[in-house]
């Protein structure tokens, strides 16, 4: 009798071994996000999931992509896009769940060369000829006609004047991050990227930065789908947390919300 109680007793701390942390496991959120979050993200994720237990699974692209790809269904919990206009957007289709939505952070657009290159700094300013500074090459910045870092790039090149004979040169990339990486390979000797992005990459280096007033400013808004799973509410507390703001400004983000504990 005694050894059979040992048994269940032994067999009951098996089970509720087994049970508790699949119970945590089976929580998983799906996050949407811009393709220059994915260095800091990812470590504000792992920080959420050894806070919570609840998984989170990021899915990286421009925000074009990323918010029609919700709006064809995609099983996303949040969204967090590198410019107000795909947000908006994703708003128009029903897809986001307005009340959730806040801009989370703030970032800038700079001018980049690889590490080796002869080129020094740049005076980033009216009429400067960026055409003349790629030379016989091209300049690598996301698709200016839907990616958030081609359109911030386009806006700036045509409000200080510089667009029309840079155009031509332009190697539109579907990413920032792939415009980053046909620069740090020296397949583009310049390129266009946000400032997070210059910071990641050892194979860069920044050599000027384009005025504030010369592009919309860089915000990054976030929400949570309408489709979203209950957890999305903590998470997106979490994200607005401090230990939120240490990594993201750590990466070299701007944080635009007052930071809760």
């Amino acid at each position: 009798m005694n050894r059979f109680a040992g048994l269940f007793a032994a067999f009951s701390i098996l089970l509720g071994s087994s049970f508790t942390p699949a119970q945590a496991q089976d929580k998983a959120l799906t996050v949407f996000a811009a393709a220059s979050m994915k260095n800091a993200l990812d470590e504000v994720n792992a920080a959420y999931t050894a806070r919570t237990g609840v998984k989170v699974a990021s899915s990286y692209a421009a925000s074009s992509v990323l918010a029609k790809q919700i709006e064809q269904g995609a099983p996303a919990d949040i969204f967090i896009s590198a410019d107000m206009e795909w947000m908006d957007y994703a708003v128009g289709k029903k897809t986001i769940n307005e009340s959730t939505r806040a801009s989370l952070l703030g970032n800038s657009i700079v001018l980049i060369a690889a590490k080796d290159s002869k080129l020094g700094d740049v005076k980033i300013g009216q009429g400067f000829d960026l055409a003349k500074l790629a030379g016989d090459g091209k300049i690598a910045t996301g698709d200016v006609k839907s990616v958030p870092v081609g359109k911030y790039a386009k806006a700036a090149l045509e409000k200080l004047g510089s667009w029309t004979a840079a155009e031509p040169k332009f190697a539109m990339a579907e990413s920032v991050r792939a415009a980053l990486t046909l620069v740090s390979r020296g397949e583009a000797p310049i390129g266009i990227v946000y400032s997070t992005d210059a910071k990641v990459d050892p194979g860069v280096k920044v050599i000027g930065t384009f005025p504030a007033e010369s592009h919309p400013a860089v915000i990054y808004p976030v929400a949570a789908t309408t489709t979203a799973k209950t957890e999305a509410a903590d998470y997106l507390a979490f994200l607005k947390g401090s230990a939120s703001k240490a990594i993201m400004e750590k990466y070299g983000f701007t944080f635009l919300v007052s930071p809760t504990t």
